[in-house]
């Protein structure tokens, strides 16, 4: 029997980038994967399918920093798979964001990431915390970042998201102890995925240094962080809960 058999998983952000690894390792563990993006998400569920034809996987598109949007897709994610027991806050701008200091930034664009990283995240949980109540528990797993640890600087309104979201993980965790859910925080490093290779504005000023910070000095892609993420998503880790795994290669210590 797969390690994630019989279990719903929610991802936000699944459509692209890291997103759909998150989905495809989920799914092959046996789970039922929901493809949450406010980009198409026809193509990773294809994907999925194709993987293994037995593959239930549905995609729903929609914006998570609107709460109406975010109630409406937790109902249909429910009545297509009977539950949510998984949720992946994967959701977040970053990889389009161009460099900026501090005194460039826009406060509109401030509050845009702070609407989809932060509140998204927060509603995803508002409205998910309920369906897993009533199954008697369930995982969350909010994508955090290495730089809410190091800093970043030309990305202040992304790093201090990152910040919030793992302050969120901790006060989640003891509130919804009693309700049998686990709330962790999974903090990748700098990750080569197929939306960061598009700009080259992050690789030329963050990527290229991120390997010689690195206990391990290589390149990190998408597939070092799908152990965590099933583990996170696992039985296994069922006594884990207000965590941060960072799967950075070393790049910082937690």
């Amino acid at each position: 029997m797969k390690v994630l058999e019989g279990r719903v998983a929610l991802v936000t952000g699944g459509a692209k980038g890291i997103g759909v690894a998150y989905c495809e390792a989920l799914s092959a563990a046996g789970a039922t994967v929901v493809v949450a993006d406010i980009a198409d998400p026809a193509p990773c569920v294809a994907r999925l399918q194709a993987a293994d034809p037995g593959a239930r996987a549905v995609g729903l598109r929609f914006d998570v920093s609107v709460e109406a949007e975010v109630a409406g897709a937790v109902a249909a994610a429910c009545e297509f798979a009977g539950g949510i027991d998984i949720l992946v806050n994967n959701a977040a701008l970053f990889a389009t964001l161009p460099p900026a200091d501090v005194t460039d930034i826009d406060v509109e664009l401030w509050d845009r990431v702070m609407a989809v990283n932060v509140r998204g995240s927060f509603l995803m949980v508002k409205h998910v915390v309920p369906v897993m109540t009533r199954r008697g528990g369930g995982k969350i797993i909010n994508v955090t970042s290495g730089v809410a640890y190091k800093g970043l600087p030309g990305m202040v309104h992304y790093t201090a998201s990152k910040g919030a979201l793992m302050a969120m993980t901790r006060a989640l965790s003891r509130e919804l102890g009693d309700a049998g859910i686990c709330v962790n925080s999974l903090a990748p490093g700098a990750v080569m995925s197929d939306t960061i290779m598009q700009n080259t504005a992050h690789i030329q000023r963050y990527h290229q240094n991120a390997t010689q910070q690195r206990a391990l000095k290589r390149a990190m892609l998408p597939e070092d962080l799908l152990g965590a993420l099933v583990f996170l998503a696992s039985p296994g880790s069922d006594f884990v809960t207000g965590q941060t795994i960072a799967v950075d290669g070393g790049s910082v210590n937690t």
